[in-house]
């Protein structure tokens, strides 16, 4: 889907943001590799979701235990203010995967491992009959 224009700005910002934070949280968190985000620009910020990626299922295991979760979503945060993009729970919104888990339940295939997932009807919205 293309952005508009405003979207377009806001994600190039989260992007050059994110970059930043994958870049230092390289070297300061074992098995980390690489993120990514995804957001539905209508519903933004609460749209968006950050997954960091590791190797393997027991490095996020092993990272959690040590605390380092806390450590990389500080990272994020951190640059995320520094582009005016304020998240109301980080916890929900940053999430851990493996490269392990994708080849293993998407056959490697990250665009339909990471696919948002439909927008779902309010539950007090009208419905008109077909």
């Amino acid at each position: 889907m293309k952005l508009n224009k405003t979207s377009q700005k806001i994600d190039n910002n989260i992007c050059k943001a994110l970059t930043i934070a994958c870049e230092s949280s390289l070297h300061e968190v074992p098995g980390f590799a690489w993120l990514t985000h995804r957001a539905n620009y209508t519903n933004f910020p609460a749209s968006l979701v950050i997954t960091c990626v590791f190797e393997l299922e027991s490095e996020i295991e092993v990272m959690k235990e040590q605390q380092q979760d806390e450590l990389l979503r500080n990272a994020i945060l951190k640059q995320l203010v520094k582009v005016g993009v304020v998240l109301k729970n980080i916890k929900q919104q940053v999430h851990f995967d493996s490269e392990e888990a994708c080849l293993k339940y998407h056959q490697g295939e990250w665009p339909n491992r990471l696919a948002l997932p439909k927008t779902k009807q309010k539950p007090n919205a009208a419905r008109r009959p077909h």
